[in-house]
């Protein structure tokens, strides 16, 4: 469907023209028709679907020309970098058409505090912010929420897995209750079902088929020791000369620092992010890595949805993602909108029923690679199928219902068809 069959305001159109788009992606063509009717939304779409467009289009469609000065729609997300990244897409979205907009979030200096508080002082169409942030100003009581039209959970799993219930629900008890509510999650698991029904009111719901990698990304696994993963990295890295923009995603900040530091020594120009920076170093290294400064961006779990960079090379799973679903949103970084990627996983032998439980959910076996001969034999697999036969030998596929094991846990486990799992380790940023 052409935006053009949407019934959007002309200067919205424009703005979309502009930017070089004409077809709307299924989320947007059918999440859009929902948010200019009014009612409730709960919808569930991975990143890269064009998720954002599919409710910034129609609030701006909807707050064009409005003379009141009020915060009009209010939209919350689950870290800085994503209230940034949506922010100036409201910008563009919005070239052509009068309506402000602001992202309010943490980390800044007393300049920031004070242009926060004027623009929710005075009023402004649309504020987009991260909870912790703006639950400071709500409880200062100067924020004029009181004519609020359009509430916005974005990113809704991810807050629930981070801990902002209790101040979403804050956040909530602030707002009106005749408003529109609309509520976008990557995944639906029962705690998002359960928020969904505190505070939507009837809501069409809209399900794209999600937890399936792009049809572009080329998708690799290596079985591996956790003290040969900086190796492979390097030789990945030294194989593919012309990658200039690579992320690898780990799940501690003290392991982004282990990793930048053995990149440098290899000569590599790598940088990390993680809560361990200030904003302003985060936005520093966002900003060279996107002008390609930087050929590789260390991060941890938390920055996987809240990363907007085009044209990335290849996403490195340098630790498997504990759940299922981050497997998706870290990959999808790459081979968006119909491009080509690559993405690699390390495995080691504590992470095997993690990366089982990948397979199983996108239904599909991945290419297993056993490390590069220079760094040594990697761990000695076996793949066991629940009939008790299988494939054997190191690097033998699964059909993502195998149990992968390492030698030296076999005899522990043996017999009792559950993988093997190690401990969950440092506590996540």
């Amino acid at each position: 469907m052409k935006f053009t069959e949407l019934k959007l305001d002309e200067r919205v159109l424009e703005a979309i023209s502009f930017m070089g788009f004409e077809k709307a992606t299924p989320i947007q063509e059918q999440a859009i028709p929902i948010v200019l009717e009014g009612g409730d939304l709960i919808a569930c779409a991975q990143t890269g679907t064009g998720k954002t467009a599919a409710f910034v289009l129609p609030l701006i469609h909807k707050l064009i020309d409005k003379e009141e000065a009020n915060v009009d729609a209010l939209i919350i997300v689950p870290t800085r970098e994503l209230a940034v990244q949506i922010e100036q897409q409201i910008q563009g979205l919005a070239y052509f058409a009068p309506v402000s907009s602001i992202a309010i979030y943490g980390g800044g200096d007393g300049v920031d505090f004070q242009q926060q508080k004027r623009a929710l002082t005075k009023g402004t169409n649309i504020v987009v912010a991260t909870p912790g942030k703006l639950l400071s100003h709500l409880n200062l009581g100067y924020v004029k929420v009181q004519n609020l039209k359009h509430l916005i959970l974005d990113e809704a799993d991810r807050m629930l897995d981070m801990g902002f219930i209790e101040d979403l629900s804050s956040i909530i008890n602030y707002l009106p209750k005749d408003r529109q509510t609309l509520m976008f999650s990557a995944t639906m698991p029962p705690s998002i079902r359960k928020l969904a029904k505190d505070i939507l009111t009837d809501p069409k719901e809209v399900s794209l088929a999600i937890s399936k990698p792009a049809a572009g990304v080329d998708q690799k696994v290596y079985l591996s020791f956790d003290e040969q993963k900086v190796g492979i990295l390097a030789h990945l890295l030294k194989n593919r000369p012309d990658y200039d923009s690579v992320i690898v995603f780990t799940s501690t900040k003290s392991k982004v620092t282990e990793i930048v530091s053995a990149l440098k020594k290899q000569g590599f120009k790598a940088r990390g992010i993680s809560s361990m920076l200030v904003q302003a170093e985060r936005e520093e290294v966002l900003r060279m890595f996107r002008a390609r400064r930087i050929r590789v961006l260390v991060a941890t779990d938390v920055m996987s949805r809240g990363i907007d960079i085009k044209d990335l090379n290849m996403v490195v799973n340098y630790d498997v993602p504990n759940d299922a679903e981050d497997y998706v949103h870290r990959i999808g970084r790459t081979a968006r909108v119909d491009a080509k990627g690559e993405a690699v996983t390390f495995i080691s032998p504590k992470e095997m029923g993690k990366f089982a439980r990948i397979e199983s959910l996108i239904e599909m076996s991945i290419e297993k690679l056993a490390p590069p001969e220079e760094l040594g034999k990697g761990p000695e697999w076996r793949a066991n199928s629940s009939g008790g036969g299988g494939n054997r030998g190191r690097g033998g596929q699964g059909d993502g219902k195998r149990n992968f094991k390492s030698k030296s846990n076999q005899n522990r486990n043996r017999g009792n068809g559950r993988p093997n799992r190690g401990p969950s380790g440092e506590k996540k940023d």
